[in-house]
C-alpha cells in the first residue's frame, strides 16, 4: 500500500476531501500539520506535528520519520505548504518541483520578474517596502493600479488606486494588515491595472507536461477597489482559440517558473494584449471549490493527485466529466460577528444546486476583503450548460440572509430567526425571499 504524507495546515478546507480519495484509492495517509493531533497517542504513525515557519526543522522531522515509515509521496494541499513539501520530497529523493519554482510562486514580486524574464506579457510592475513614503510611491505610479502584499493569497490586501490619494490611503491600510500579521511580510507590490474578464486554470504537470483539467469563468466583473472572487463556471464560454491561449500562456508560465510535477491552479486576464498570468501556484483550486471537479469514471480531483503522486495510472482520467459545474464562494458583505442565517433550505432547493456549505460557525467573527482571508461558505451547482449552473448559483444565493452585527450584539438574537427580520435586533444581509 503506498503512502503519503499530507501537509495541510489544521485551518484547511481540503482535508476531509483527501483523505477521502485516499481511503477510496486504498492510500495510506500521514497528516502533516502545525498542531499535534488530538488522536496522534492512540493511531501511531498517521500525524505529524510539524513547525510550518521553521521548514529546515520540519524537513529534517520529516527524514526522521521517514526512516520509520517509509513516504512515497509527499503534497503540499495549500499554499502555506506547497515549499515545505518540495523540500520534503527533495530531501527523500521524491517526485517534485524544484523548491526555488515553488518559492517564486508564494513570492508575487519574482513571480512577475520571471514572467517578464521569459517574455510573457504582463503589468507594469514595482515593489517598496512598507516602510517607505507612500506619496513617494504614488508619484511614480501608474494609474489606474494595484497594490498587494507579496505573499498573501485569497485576494487579501489587494486594492485598485485611481488616484495618489486612493493610492496612499491602499498603502497605508496594506502596511496596517502586514504589521498585523505574523507572516513579516515588508514589500508591497504595485502593478498597473488590466482591464478583461478573469479566468482560472487547473492543471496537471506531469513530467513538465501541462495537462489541463478545467479552465473556469468568473463572470463577477474584478475591477476593484477590492477583488473578491465569487463565482466560478466550467466549461468556460470563451472562445476555443482563446482558451488554447490561455493553455499556452500557462504552460510557458510553469515552464519559465521550472515547474514540472503535480497540480497547478493559474490566475489570468483575458483583456487586450493578453491573456495575461496573474498568479499561478503550485497546488490545487483552494477552498472547497474542487467539489466542482470529477474526469474520467466519476473521480475526483484529489484522486487525480495522489494517482500522479504514487504513480497510478493516468490513462483516460483527465477529461472532465461534460455536464457544466459551479460554484459560488459566499462573499462576506460587511464585519461583525455571524448571528444567524437564514433561506438555507430555499436556497437548497434551487433546481441544480447540489451543495451548500456555510464554513463560518455562529458567533464567529467574520471580516470582509481586504483583509479577512475567509468565505462565509460555498454553494454547488451542477446543469447542462455554464449558463443554467450561473443561473442556479445568482438564485440559490438570493435566497439567503445572513445575520451579521456587532460583537456586543444579543446572544438570543440568532434564536429570533425563526420569526423572521422584523424580530431581530440587527439587520439581515442579504434578504432572503
Amino acid at each position: 500500500m503506498p503512502r503519503v504524507l499530507l501537509l495541510m495546515s489544521t485551518r484547511t478546507y481540503r482535508a476531509r476531501p483527501f483523505l477521502t480519495a485516499a481511503r477510496r484509492l486504498g492510500v495510506e495517509v500521514v497528516v502533516g500539520s502545525e498542531r499535534r493531533q488530538a488522536l496522534a497517542g492512540h493511531v501511531r504513525n498517521t500525524t505529524l506535528a510539524l513547525d510550518f515557519r521553521r521548514p529546515d526543522r520540519a524537513v529534517r522531522r520529516i527524514v526522521r520519520f521517514a526512516r520509520d515509515v517509509p513516504l512515497d509521496a509527499v503534497i503540499g494541499v495549500d499554499d502555506d505548504t506547497a515549499v515545505l513539501a518540495a523540500l520534503a520530497a527533495a530531501a527523500l529523493g521524491l517526485p517534485h518541483n524544484a523548491p526555488d519554482a515553488v518559492r517564486a510562486t508564494r513570492d508575487k514580486y519574482r513571480l512577475r520578474r520571471v514572467l517578464a524574464h521569459a517574455g510573457l506579457p504582463g503589468p507594469a510592475f514595482q515593489r517598496w517596502t512598507v516602510d517607505a513614503d507612500p506619496a513617494r510611491a504614488a508619484a511614480v505610479a501608474p494609474y489606474p493600479c494595484v497594490l498587494k502584499p507579496t505573499a498573501l493569497a485569497a485576494s487579501r490586501g489587494v486594492i485598485r488606486a485611481d488616484t495618489p490619494a486612493e493610492f496612499v490611503a491602499a498603502f497605508q491600510r496594506i502596511a496596517a494588515l502586514l504589521a498585523a500579521d505574523d507572516a513579516n511580510q515588508r514589500h508591497i507590490l504595485v502593478e498597473s491595472f488590466l482591464p478583461g474578464p478573469e479566468v482560472a486554470l487547473e492543471g496537471l504537470l506531469v513530467a513538465g507536461q501541462l495537462h489541463v483539467l478545467a479552465v473556469f469563468d468568473k463572470p463577477d466583473p474584478l475591477d476593484g477597489p477590492y477583488f473578491e472572487e465569487t463565482l466560478y463556471i466550467t466549461p468556460s464560454r470563451h472562445p476555443p482559440v482563446l482558451q488554447a491561449a490561455v493553455a499556452d500562456r500557462v504552460a510557458r508560465a510553469a515552464a519559465a517558473l521550472g515547474l514540472r510535477e503535480g497540480p497547478l491552479h493559474a490566475e489570468l486576464r483575458v483583456g487586450p494584449g493578453g491573456p495575461y498570468v496573474l498568479e499561478i501556484a503550485a497546488r490545487s483550486i483552494g477552498g472547497l471549490c474542487s467539489r466542482t471537479l470529477r474526469f474520467g469514471a466519476g473521480i475526483s480531483l484529489e484522486e487525480l493527485i495522489l494517482r500522479h503522486a504514487v504513480g497510478l495510472d493516468l490513462t483516460g482520467l483527465l477529461v472532465r466529466e461534460r455536464a457544466a459545474a459551479g460554484v459560488m464562494m459566499l462573499p462576506i458583505p460587511r464585519a461583525g460577528v455571524l448571528y444567524g442565517v437564514q433561506g438555507e433550505e430555499t436556497a437548497r432547493r434551487v433546481p441544480g444546486i447540489e451543495g451548500l456549505e456555510i464554513t463560518i460557525p455562529l458567533g464567529q467573527p467574520v471580516v470582509p476583503l481586504p483583509e479577512g482571508d475567509r468565505y462565509l461558505g460555498f454553494l454547488f451547482a451542477r446543469g447542462d450548460t455554464p449558463e443554467a449552473v450561473e443561473a442556479a448559483l445568482r438564485e440559490a444565493h438570493a435566497r439567503l440572509g445572513f445575520l451579521i452585527g456587532p460583537a456586543d450584539a444579543p446572544p438570543a438574537a440568532a434564536e429570533c430567526l425563526a420569526a423572521g427580520p422584523a424580530r431581530l435586533a440587527l439587520p439581515v444581509v442579504g434578504q432572503p425571499r
